[in-house]
């Protein structure tokens, strides 16, 4: 029975040594400030379905077509806007020029900016425009289509704009938000993209929704 003593105490002490991984783990993991998930969800007895961004498919300012496969398996950062736009846009896209440089170097990350007025920025205004804010078609798109896909997007999948409309020539979106959407194509903030406190926030919780998924690998 002695010989087996030995053998029983390293057993007994690899049981606790897993007991206090696995709570430190969870401890850590509980210190983690989670970003809420945005939009209505569906509860029912097996799982809760959350709001989720529809497919797309729209071009860059390099004439690719962009589509949800693109984003899989990212993070990204969306807003409205158009390129002659003299208010809200341009305070707008200097601050997304910020989040820009911050996460250029992130490959999990992306910008998605649409246009409000297709019918004037097309690909090669979208491509100067882009220019203009040094913007790597990497990572950030300057995107085009047709108004009304956009527009339904906007409304439906982003929740930018809770007014009625059908993406007509009467349409038309003015707004300030930035939404953040994670890699399973859920809102997990907004903020004011005329706000450098909303900005800074904004990378923070960038950095947040990162440190949240490499925790649930």
């Amino acid at each position: 029975m002695k010989k087996y003593i030995p053998l029983m105490l390293l057993l007994l002490f690899c049981f606790f040594a897993i007991i206090y991984v696995n709570y430190s783990k969870r401890d850590k993991k509980d210190k983690v400030r989670l970003l809420p998930t945005l939009g209505n969800k569906i509860v029912n007895d097996f799982d809760t379905t959350f709001h989720k961004v529809a497919d797309f498919a729209f071009v860059n300012q390099s004439g690719d077509t962009i589509t949800q496969k693109n984003v899989e398996g990212k993070n990204y950062v969306t807003e409205y806007f158009f390129t002659t736009c003299q208010s809200i846009c341009p305070v707008m896209n200097k601050n997304m020029m910020t989040v820009a440089k911050v996460f250029e170097d992130d490959t999990t990350f992306k910008i998605l900016s649409h246009t409000v007025k297709p019918e004037e920025d097309s690909i090669p205004v979208l491509k100067q425009y882009a220019d203009m804010h040094e913007a790597n078609a990497k990572n950030w798109w300057f995107l085009t289509g047709k108004k009304k896909e956009l527009y339904d997007l906007a409304r439906r999948s982003y929740l930018m704009n809770n007014e009625e409309g059908n993406g007509d020539s009467d349409d038309f979106i003015h707004s300030q938000l930035f939404a953040l959407v994670d890699k399973e194509r859920h809102i997990r903030g907004f903020y004011d993209g005329t706000n450098s406190e909303d900005i800074q926030k904004l990378i923070k919780d960038i950095r947040l929704l990162e440190k949240e998924q490499s925790m649930n690998k």
